[in-house]
């Protein structure tokens, strides 16, 4: 299902950015719009590890290093049938993980020194699980098309702004005039974070469902939920907002209508669900 609804609102956010791209500049602006976004996705696919890893300071480790990290991270990937990952750790006393890489055969999982503190064996290993589902439903690659064709929405919302102030829009495109395109302009961009929203929140769902599957610790993970939600509180993470999806709680401070915009569920509600796996099985 969430396979489904995530094929669903990749569908309705590229058929938006094929849309905005025609109102800016009618069918050549279709074409330019599928242009940029392929471009944007192939930087994305073969370098956003790369950058995401520099961005957070992290340092690749091998088993000498850190052997209970390491021994975890090895135990819950053969339980995940995956190929071995590398393993980083971030040097901060935030508590947070994530997993980054193109594909299964060149992955990352990322700890940060925090999180190696406050976790029981258990806990951290459901939290590895978590991570290695992402790596296993390919959620890496999904997460970095969404935000490039968001990005390529932004970028074309952002010239149709100017197109309708100085009364300029596509010659294709003869409905609606400046002011048609300056609303499609200022919702087109809100419509694009929403879906993005909605399909990483969607993936997060199944990535905790992946994580009982292949540590057969749901209410191990459940706990390390509520920990890292409460620890990342008194010591937030000073997170760039183009990867806070990333991480398996949000490193983003924020409450109530802010909650709404998050890229991630409640913790509240993903513990009741993995509560009820547990009482499943």
């Amino acid at each position: 299902m969430n396979v489904f609804k995530t094929t669903v609102l990749l569908v309705c956010l590229t058929l938006l950015l094929i849309l905005v791209g025609g109102l800016v500049g009618g069918r050549s602006g279709m074409v330019f719009a599928l242009v940029l976004a392929a471009v944007m996705n192939f930087t994305s696919y073969w370098f956003s590890d790369k950058i995401v890893l520099k961005i957070y300071r992290a340092q690749k480790i091998e088993e000498k290093d850190d052997p209970r990290l390491y021994r975890i991270v090895r135990t819950a990937t053969q339980n995940a049938r995956l190929p071995m990952p590398q393993v980083y750790v971030i040097p901060t006393d935030s508590p947070n993980a994530f997993a980054t890489g193109r594909n299964p055969n060149h992955a990352a999982v990322v700890a940060t020194h925090g999180i190696l503190k406050i976790l029981d064996d258990d806990e951290l290993e459901g939290v590895i699980s978590h991570e290695l589902a992402h790596i296993k439903n390919r959620d890496i690659l999904t997460a970095s098309v969404v935000a490039t064709i968001a990005g390529a929405i932004g970028m074309l919302a952002f010239m149709a702004r100017w197109a309708a102030i100085f009364g300029g829009y596509g010659r294709d495109n003869n409905r609606g005039g400046g002011l048609g395109l300056l609303v499609t302009a200022i919702v087109a961009p809100i419509a694009a974070m929403l879906i993005q929203l909605a399909i990483s929140r969607s993936r997060e769902y199944a990535a905790d469902q992946g994580a009982a599957s292949i540590s057969h610790k749901p209410l191990a993970l459940a706990q390390a939920l509520e920990k890292l939600q409460n620890a990342s509180k008194r010591i937030p993470l000073e997170a760039n907002p183009s990867t806070a999806h990333l991480f398996i709680v949000n490193p983003l401070r924020g409450g109530g209508i802010a909650s709404l915009f998050s890229t991630h569920p409640p913790v509240k509600e993903r513990v009741a669900r993995l509560r009820k796996m547990a009482r499943g099985t």
